[in-house]
């Protein structure tokens, strides 16, 4: 079988019920980021929802960039790696290198509702092979085909995909 580059996506959802530490953080921090630029486009408070706004108020469509500057400064506790996918022996291995921030919904009167994600694109990876279930996987930029390589096996997972793929020649 013929090696393969990948880009895995890993999109991580975080709302009120969130329960992880640093999901709370990036739910409270996001949240107030919105209510606070969304006075820009609704100086008179006429809109609710996220979804108003963007419908409505020219230029609230920049409202998820905006926003993501409340999220940027807790992607760097990551320290590059992707959260919540591990390996089969458990660790965290998978790199990022960009990033997607999304507001889902919000609500300017109803913290509850609102829901934003952050989508990982990891580095490129070296996919050479798919045993039972898992995707054997080496970092792309790795040794020589003749050379030992250091590999990781994952499964795909909810919220989990193959983003890009690349064959090699």
């Amino acid at each position: 079988m013929p090696d393969r580059i990948i880009t895995l996506c890993y999109r991580k959802v975080i709302g009120a019920s969130s329960v992880q530490p640093w999901e709370k953080l990036v739910f409270e921090d996001t949240y107030q980021e919105f209510r606070l630029q969304a006075q820009l486009y609704n100086p008179e408070h006429r809109y609710r929802t996220f979804a108003e706004l963007v419908q409505q108020a020219p230029g609230a469509d920049q409202l998820p960039f905006l926003v993501s500057a409340a999220a940027r400064g807790y992607l760097q506790q990551l320290r590059g790696l992707v959260p919540d996918v591990v390996n089969n022996l458990g660790k965290h291995f998978l790199k990022f290198s960009q990033f997607q921030f999304e507001i889902i919904t919000s609500d300017l009167q109803d913290k509850a509702r609102h829901q934003v994600a952050i989508s990982f694109y990891s580095e490129p990876l070296r996919w050479h092979d798919t045993v039972g279930s898992l995707l054997l996987v080496s970092e792309a930029a790795g040794p020589a085909a003749t050379e030992e390589v250091l590999t990781n096996m994952i499964s795909l997972q909810p919220y989990l995909s193959i983003h890009s793929l690349h064959q090699l020649a």
